[in-house]
């Protein structure tokens, strides 16, 4: 429950904070324009009855005003913008009146407040997301270059793309086509767009080594090697789901679907009862990462070398745990499809178990 005397709201933007602050004992409110500077804040704060707590949304600003804040003893809540509660018929939003809903909610105690991350998982997290933004650049510059080449009538044949053959092919016999029947800009846009697609396939490994040897040594080792256990779960895609969910405790293995975005939508009312699609919410992130290791589960499960080199480095509990979790998803797998479940559909069902199987490693007690 609220306890401290005055409550404040803080709409944080890069140049400019709209402060509001409420008096739990007179009722009045103070309202300020203030600099992004923390001392600023602080100091603001600090003219206001005491003692205070704090709220603002999460953003692109960070979470480095809470830990300020936090730091000098002030209670201080990064809400999640998505969960406020706010007027259906309100038509008019300043800055001014965001900063004042926020500290009336903060009163009442109708946030939710997002978990903090430290600098170091924080850090972690960046270069996660640096590597996911890498990978959809060069799935861009990768369909730019075969599509000018579609366009043209230039088309492979040799096999799956993106290989070393096929970027034999592109180098010689497709650039030599393209020589012949288009014009010289054409060329000119091959090469920028090939060049383009080994830079950035470049700038991935690059980022792949960083967070490989992040993943061998770092506070997030043991937990890579249990979440390991797990068919799809490499150790990039491991070390991603660690740095991105941080605090597993706060989940359970039911809640943690609902947490991705991996449950579906519901309409109900009175004595009708709507399931639709998955409310797709949450992190975008880890929701990708658990639908395309859910395809891995598709297969018949044997343990093969990869597997063992896995389960080398986790301990044996996280072992016996993990060859459950490949057995169990890989038996709901066959009853999906022997039901003849649309695959795309069936595959979001097993994500969401898998991220429940994930919970389980990620707390278990080695």
């Amino acid at each position: 429950m609220f306890s401290e005397r005055t409550s404040v709201g803080l709409d944080v933007h890069a140049r400019s904070v709209a402060a509001a602050a409420i008096d739990g004992v007179t009722g009045e409110l103070v309202q300020a324009k203030l600099t992004p500077s923390y001392d600023h804040i602080r100091s603001w704060i600090d003219g206001l009855p005491g003692p205070v707590a704090v709220a603002y949304e999460a953003g692109p600003t960070g979470f480095g005003l809470s830990r300020h804040l936090v730091a000098t003893g002030i209670r201080c809540e990064v809400v999640a913008p998505s969960k406020l509660q706010k007027p259906s018929g309100d038509r008019v939003k300043t800055d001014a009146k965001d900063a004042v809903h926020l500290a009336r909610l903060l009163r009442l105690d109708e946030v939710t407040a997002v978990a903090i991350p430290t600098v170091d998982q924080e850090s972690a997290r960046d270069l996660v997301r640096a590597r996911e933004d890498c990978r959809g650049d060069l799935m861009r510059a990768r369909h730019r270059l075969s599509k000018l080449l579609l366009r043209h009538g230039i088309v492979y044949y040799g096999g799956q793309a993106w290989t070393g053959k096929h970027d034999a092919w592109l180098r010689h016999d497709a650039r030599d086509e393209l020589t012949k029947t288009a014009s010289h800009a054409s060329g000119l846009t091959f090469e920028f767009n090939y060049e383009n697609v080994l830079t950035v396939k470049a700038q991935r490994d690059r980022l792949d080594a960083a967070i490989g040897r992040m993943a061998a040594d770092s506070e997030f080792t043991p937990l890579v090697h249990r979440l390991g256990c797990l068919r799809g779960v490499s150790t990039l895609t491991g070390f991603a789901l660690a740095v991105e969910i941080g605090d597993w405790h706060r989940f359970t293995g039911n809640s943690i679907g609902s947490f991705v975005g991996l449950v579906p939508s519901e309409y109900s009312s009175g004595a009708s009862r709507v399931q639709g699609s998955i409310t797709k919410t949450g992190n975008t992130h880890v929701r990708r990462l658990l639908v395309e290791a859910a395809w891995h589960h598709r297969a018949r499960y044997t343990v093969g070398k990869t597997m063992r080199d896995r389960w080398d480095q986790a301990p044996a509990t996280a072992r016996v745990r993990g060859d459950e979790g490949n057995r169990r998803l890989h038996a709901r797998w066959v009853k999906f499809i022997e039901r003849r479940k649309r695959p795309t559909i069936a595959n979001v069902a097993i994500a969401r178990e898998l991220a429940g199987w994930c919970w389980s490693l990620a707390v278990l007690e080695e």
